[in-house]
């Protein structure tokens, strides 16, 4: 059971990060998830450009040691989620690049939003 919750929150981690670096395209579509979004994408750039740990991270090792495991099992999630979220040999300046990532992949989508919201109202 433990392991189903560490797994679980992998894999709401890995949800979490796809929607802080593209959820700006649902921005485009549909302005008002900005509401949701903007947080998410500022809380991930700020984690990662100053190495700060995601709560989920402890949370999830908390399981792990719940569940009687120090290491991953090799099932879908540890062996292609795990080294995405955690990549070896992270440094400081990697994750500054990352969350430098973030934020200039959302600066385009949220012009692009705002662009297409401009000609929508324009019209």
């Amino acid at each position: 059971m433990y392991n189903l919750l560490a797994n679980a929150i992998v894999l709401a981690h890995f949800l979490f990060i796809a929607f802080v670096v593209c959820g700006g395209l649902l921005v485009i579509h549909w302005p008002r998830i900005a509401f949701v979004h903007l947080p998410a994408a500022v809380w991930g750039a700020v984690v990662e450009t100053f190495g700060w740990v995601c709560p989920l991270t402890p949370l999830e090792n908390y399981f792990r040691l719940l569940a009687g495991n120090s290491s991953y099992n090799g099932d879908f999630i540890a062996r292609y989620l795990i080294p995405v979220i955690y990549p070896e040999n992270l440094t400081n300046e990697s994750q500054q690049l990352l969350g430098g990532i973030v934020i200039v992949v959302n600066v385009i989508f949220y012009t692009i939003a705002i662009r297409k919201h401009r000609k929508v109202v324009s019209h």
